[in-house]
């Protein structure tokens, strides 16, 4: 009886399903980590911040802020309030702080359009300063989230719908149909189709966020070309590490988009809250890039919108390079068997 189930176990739990289940069990672990790893203790670390000040006072200024104890600020100097507005408006900072020369009020100028967390950690930061100092200042918000657009986090969850569709779209495709094309027409026509989706996808996810909701309103149009690229360029690079690697390749997409992905996209936390890997790694992946420049869309002009569009070219590029090389290699070759010679008879 013993023998019998230990038989059955061997039978049933082959070497494959024990090294798929063991990867998928390190899989779920790396997204616990890399989640509350990133969200555990969010901390200002050289938050890009332009500051103004009368011309006597301005080095010093920026010297001081730089100094703080922990480094939350990166002071920028700005020569004029004019100026300090502009650096936000092409998301060069997060917010200015503009000294006055007149008298003992200041105002700290932030884009909470930009992340809200990052707005309320400058606020904190430079309110003990001013009490210190017994000056007064106020708070003018000059990117405020639209009022459909709570906290102004619809974009962060527009970019990770988009990202989620593009690559569970790949991964119903290889299921259904296999992991590897037959052959690079095969190849061609899960891509075209892919595009055709992405299309679909855009428009719907950009309707949906605008006129539906009105959280993003009046920007349909780039939405639907950005969220198109995005998804495209999601599918695309999931169908080349799925034709390279099968089923392996499905868990780095998981591994790359959303353990790694989702909690350095920079949504509830922007990225100067976030720890130094998560900081490094989210300018480069889709969810991070589809959020950035999805607020760039809406509130600032299309600021960063150019650098998005190229990184997510380059993964559409990989995609299609990688897909269709993998499936010309992994073509099956077909053998040319020469003609039978006619037979001789042999006598009558």
């Amino acid at each position: 009886m013993k023998a019998g189930f230990l038989h059955e176990v061997r039978d049933g739990v082959t070497p494959r399903a024990s090294a798929l289940v063991l990867a998928v069990l390190a899989l779920q672990l790396a997204f616990i980590a890399s989640y509350i790893g990133a969200f555990h203790e969010p901390t200002p670390h050289r938050i890009p911040v332009a500051v103004a000040a009368p011309p006597e006072a301005l080095d010093d200024l920026v010297v001081k802020l730089d100094g703080l104890p922990g480094e939350p600020l990166e002071a920028r100097a700005a020569f004029s309030e004019d100026a300090a507005r502009r650096m936000i408006d092409e998301r060069q900072v997060y917010g200015a702080f503009i000294v006055s020369s007149s008298d003992a009020t200041d105002r700290l100028v932030i884009a909470s359009a930009a992340g809200p967390g990052v707005a309320t950690a400058l606020t904190q930061i430079i309110t003990p300063l001013e009490d210190a100092q017994e000056r007064a200042f106020m708070i003018e918000d000059a990117k405020p989230a639209l009022l459909g657009d709570a906290r102004g986090l619809s974009g962060f969850y527009l970019a990770l719908g988009w990202v989620v569709g593009g690559y569970l779209v790949a991964i119903a495709v290889s299921t259904s149909k296999g992991s590897r094309p037959a052959n690079p027409h095969r190849a061609l026509i899960r891509l075209l189709s892919l595009a055709v989706y992405a299309a679909l996808s855009g428009v719907g996810g950009a309707a949906i966020a605008g006129p539906l909701f009105g959280a993003l309103d009046g920007h349909l149009a780039q939405l639907w070309w950005f969220g198109a690229l995005l998804v495209f360029a999601s599918g695309c690079c999931t169908m080349a590490l799925q034709a390279a690697f099968g089923f392996v390749g499905s868990g780095l997409t998981v591994l790359l988009f959303v353990v790694l992905g989702n909690p350095s996209a920079g949504g509830a936390y922007p990225a100067p809250l976030l720890p130094p890997f998560w900081r490094a790694i989210g300018p480069w992946l889709p969810p991070g890039l589809g959020t950035e420049a999805i607020r760039g869309i809406v509130y600032f002009n299309g600021a960063g919108v150019q650098r998005a569009a190229i990184v997510l070219g380059g993964y559409a590029l990989f995609g299609l390079v990688g897909t269709l090389l993998v499936a010309q290699i992994a073509q099956p070759r077909q053998v040319v068997i020469p003609p039978t010679q006619a037979l001789v008879p042999v006598g009558r």
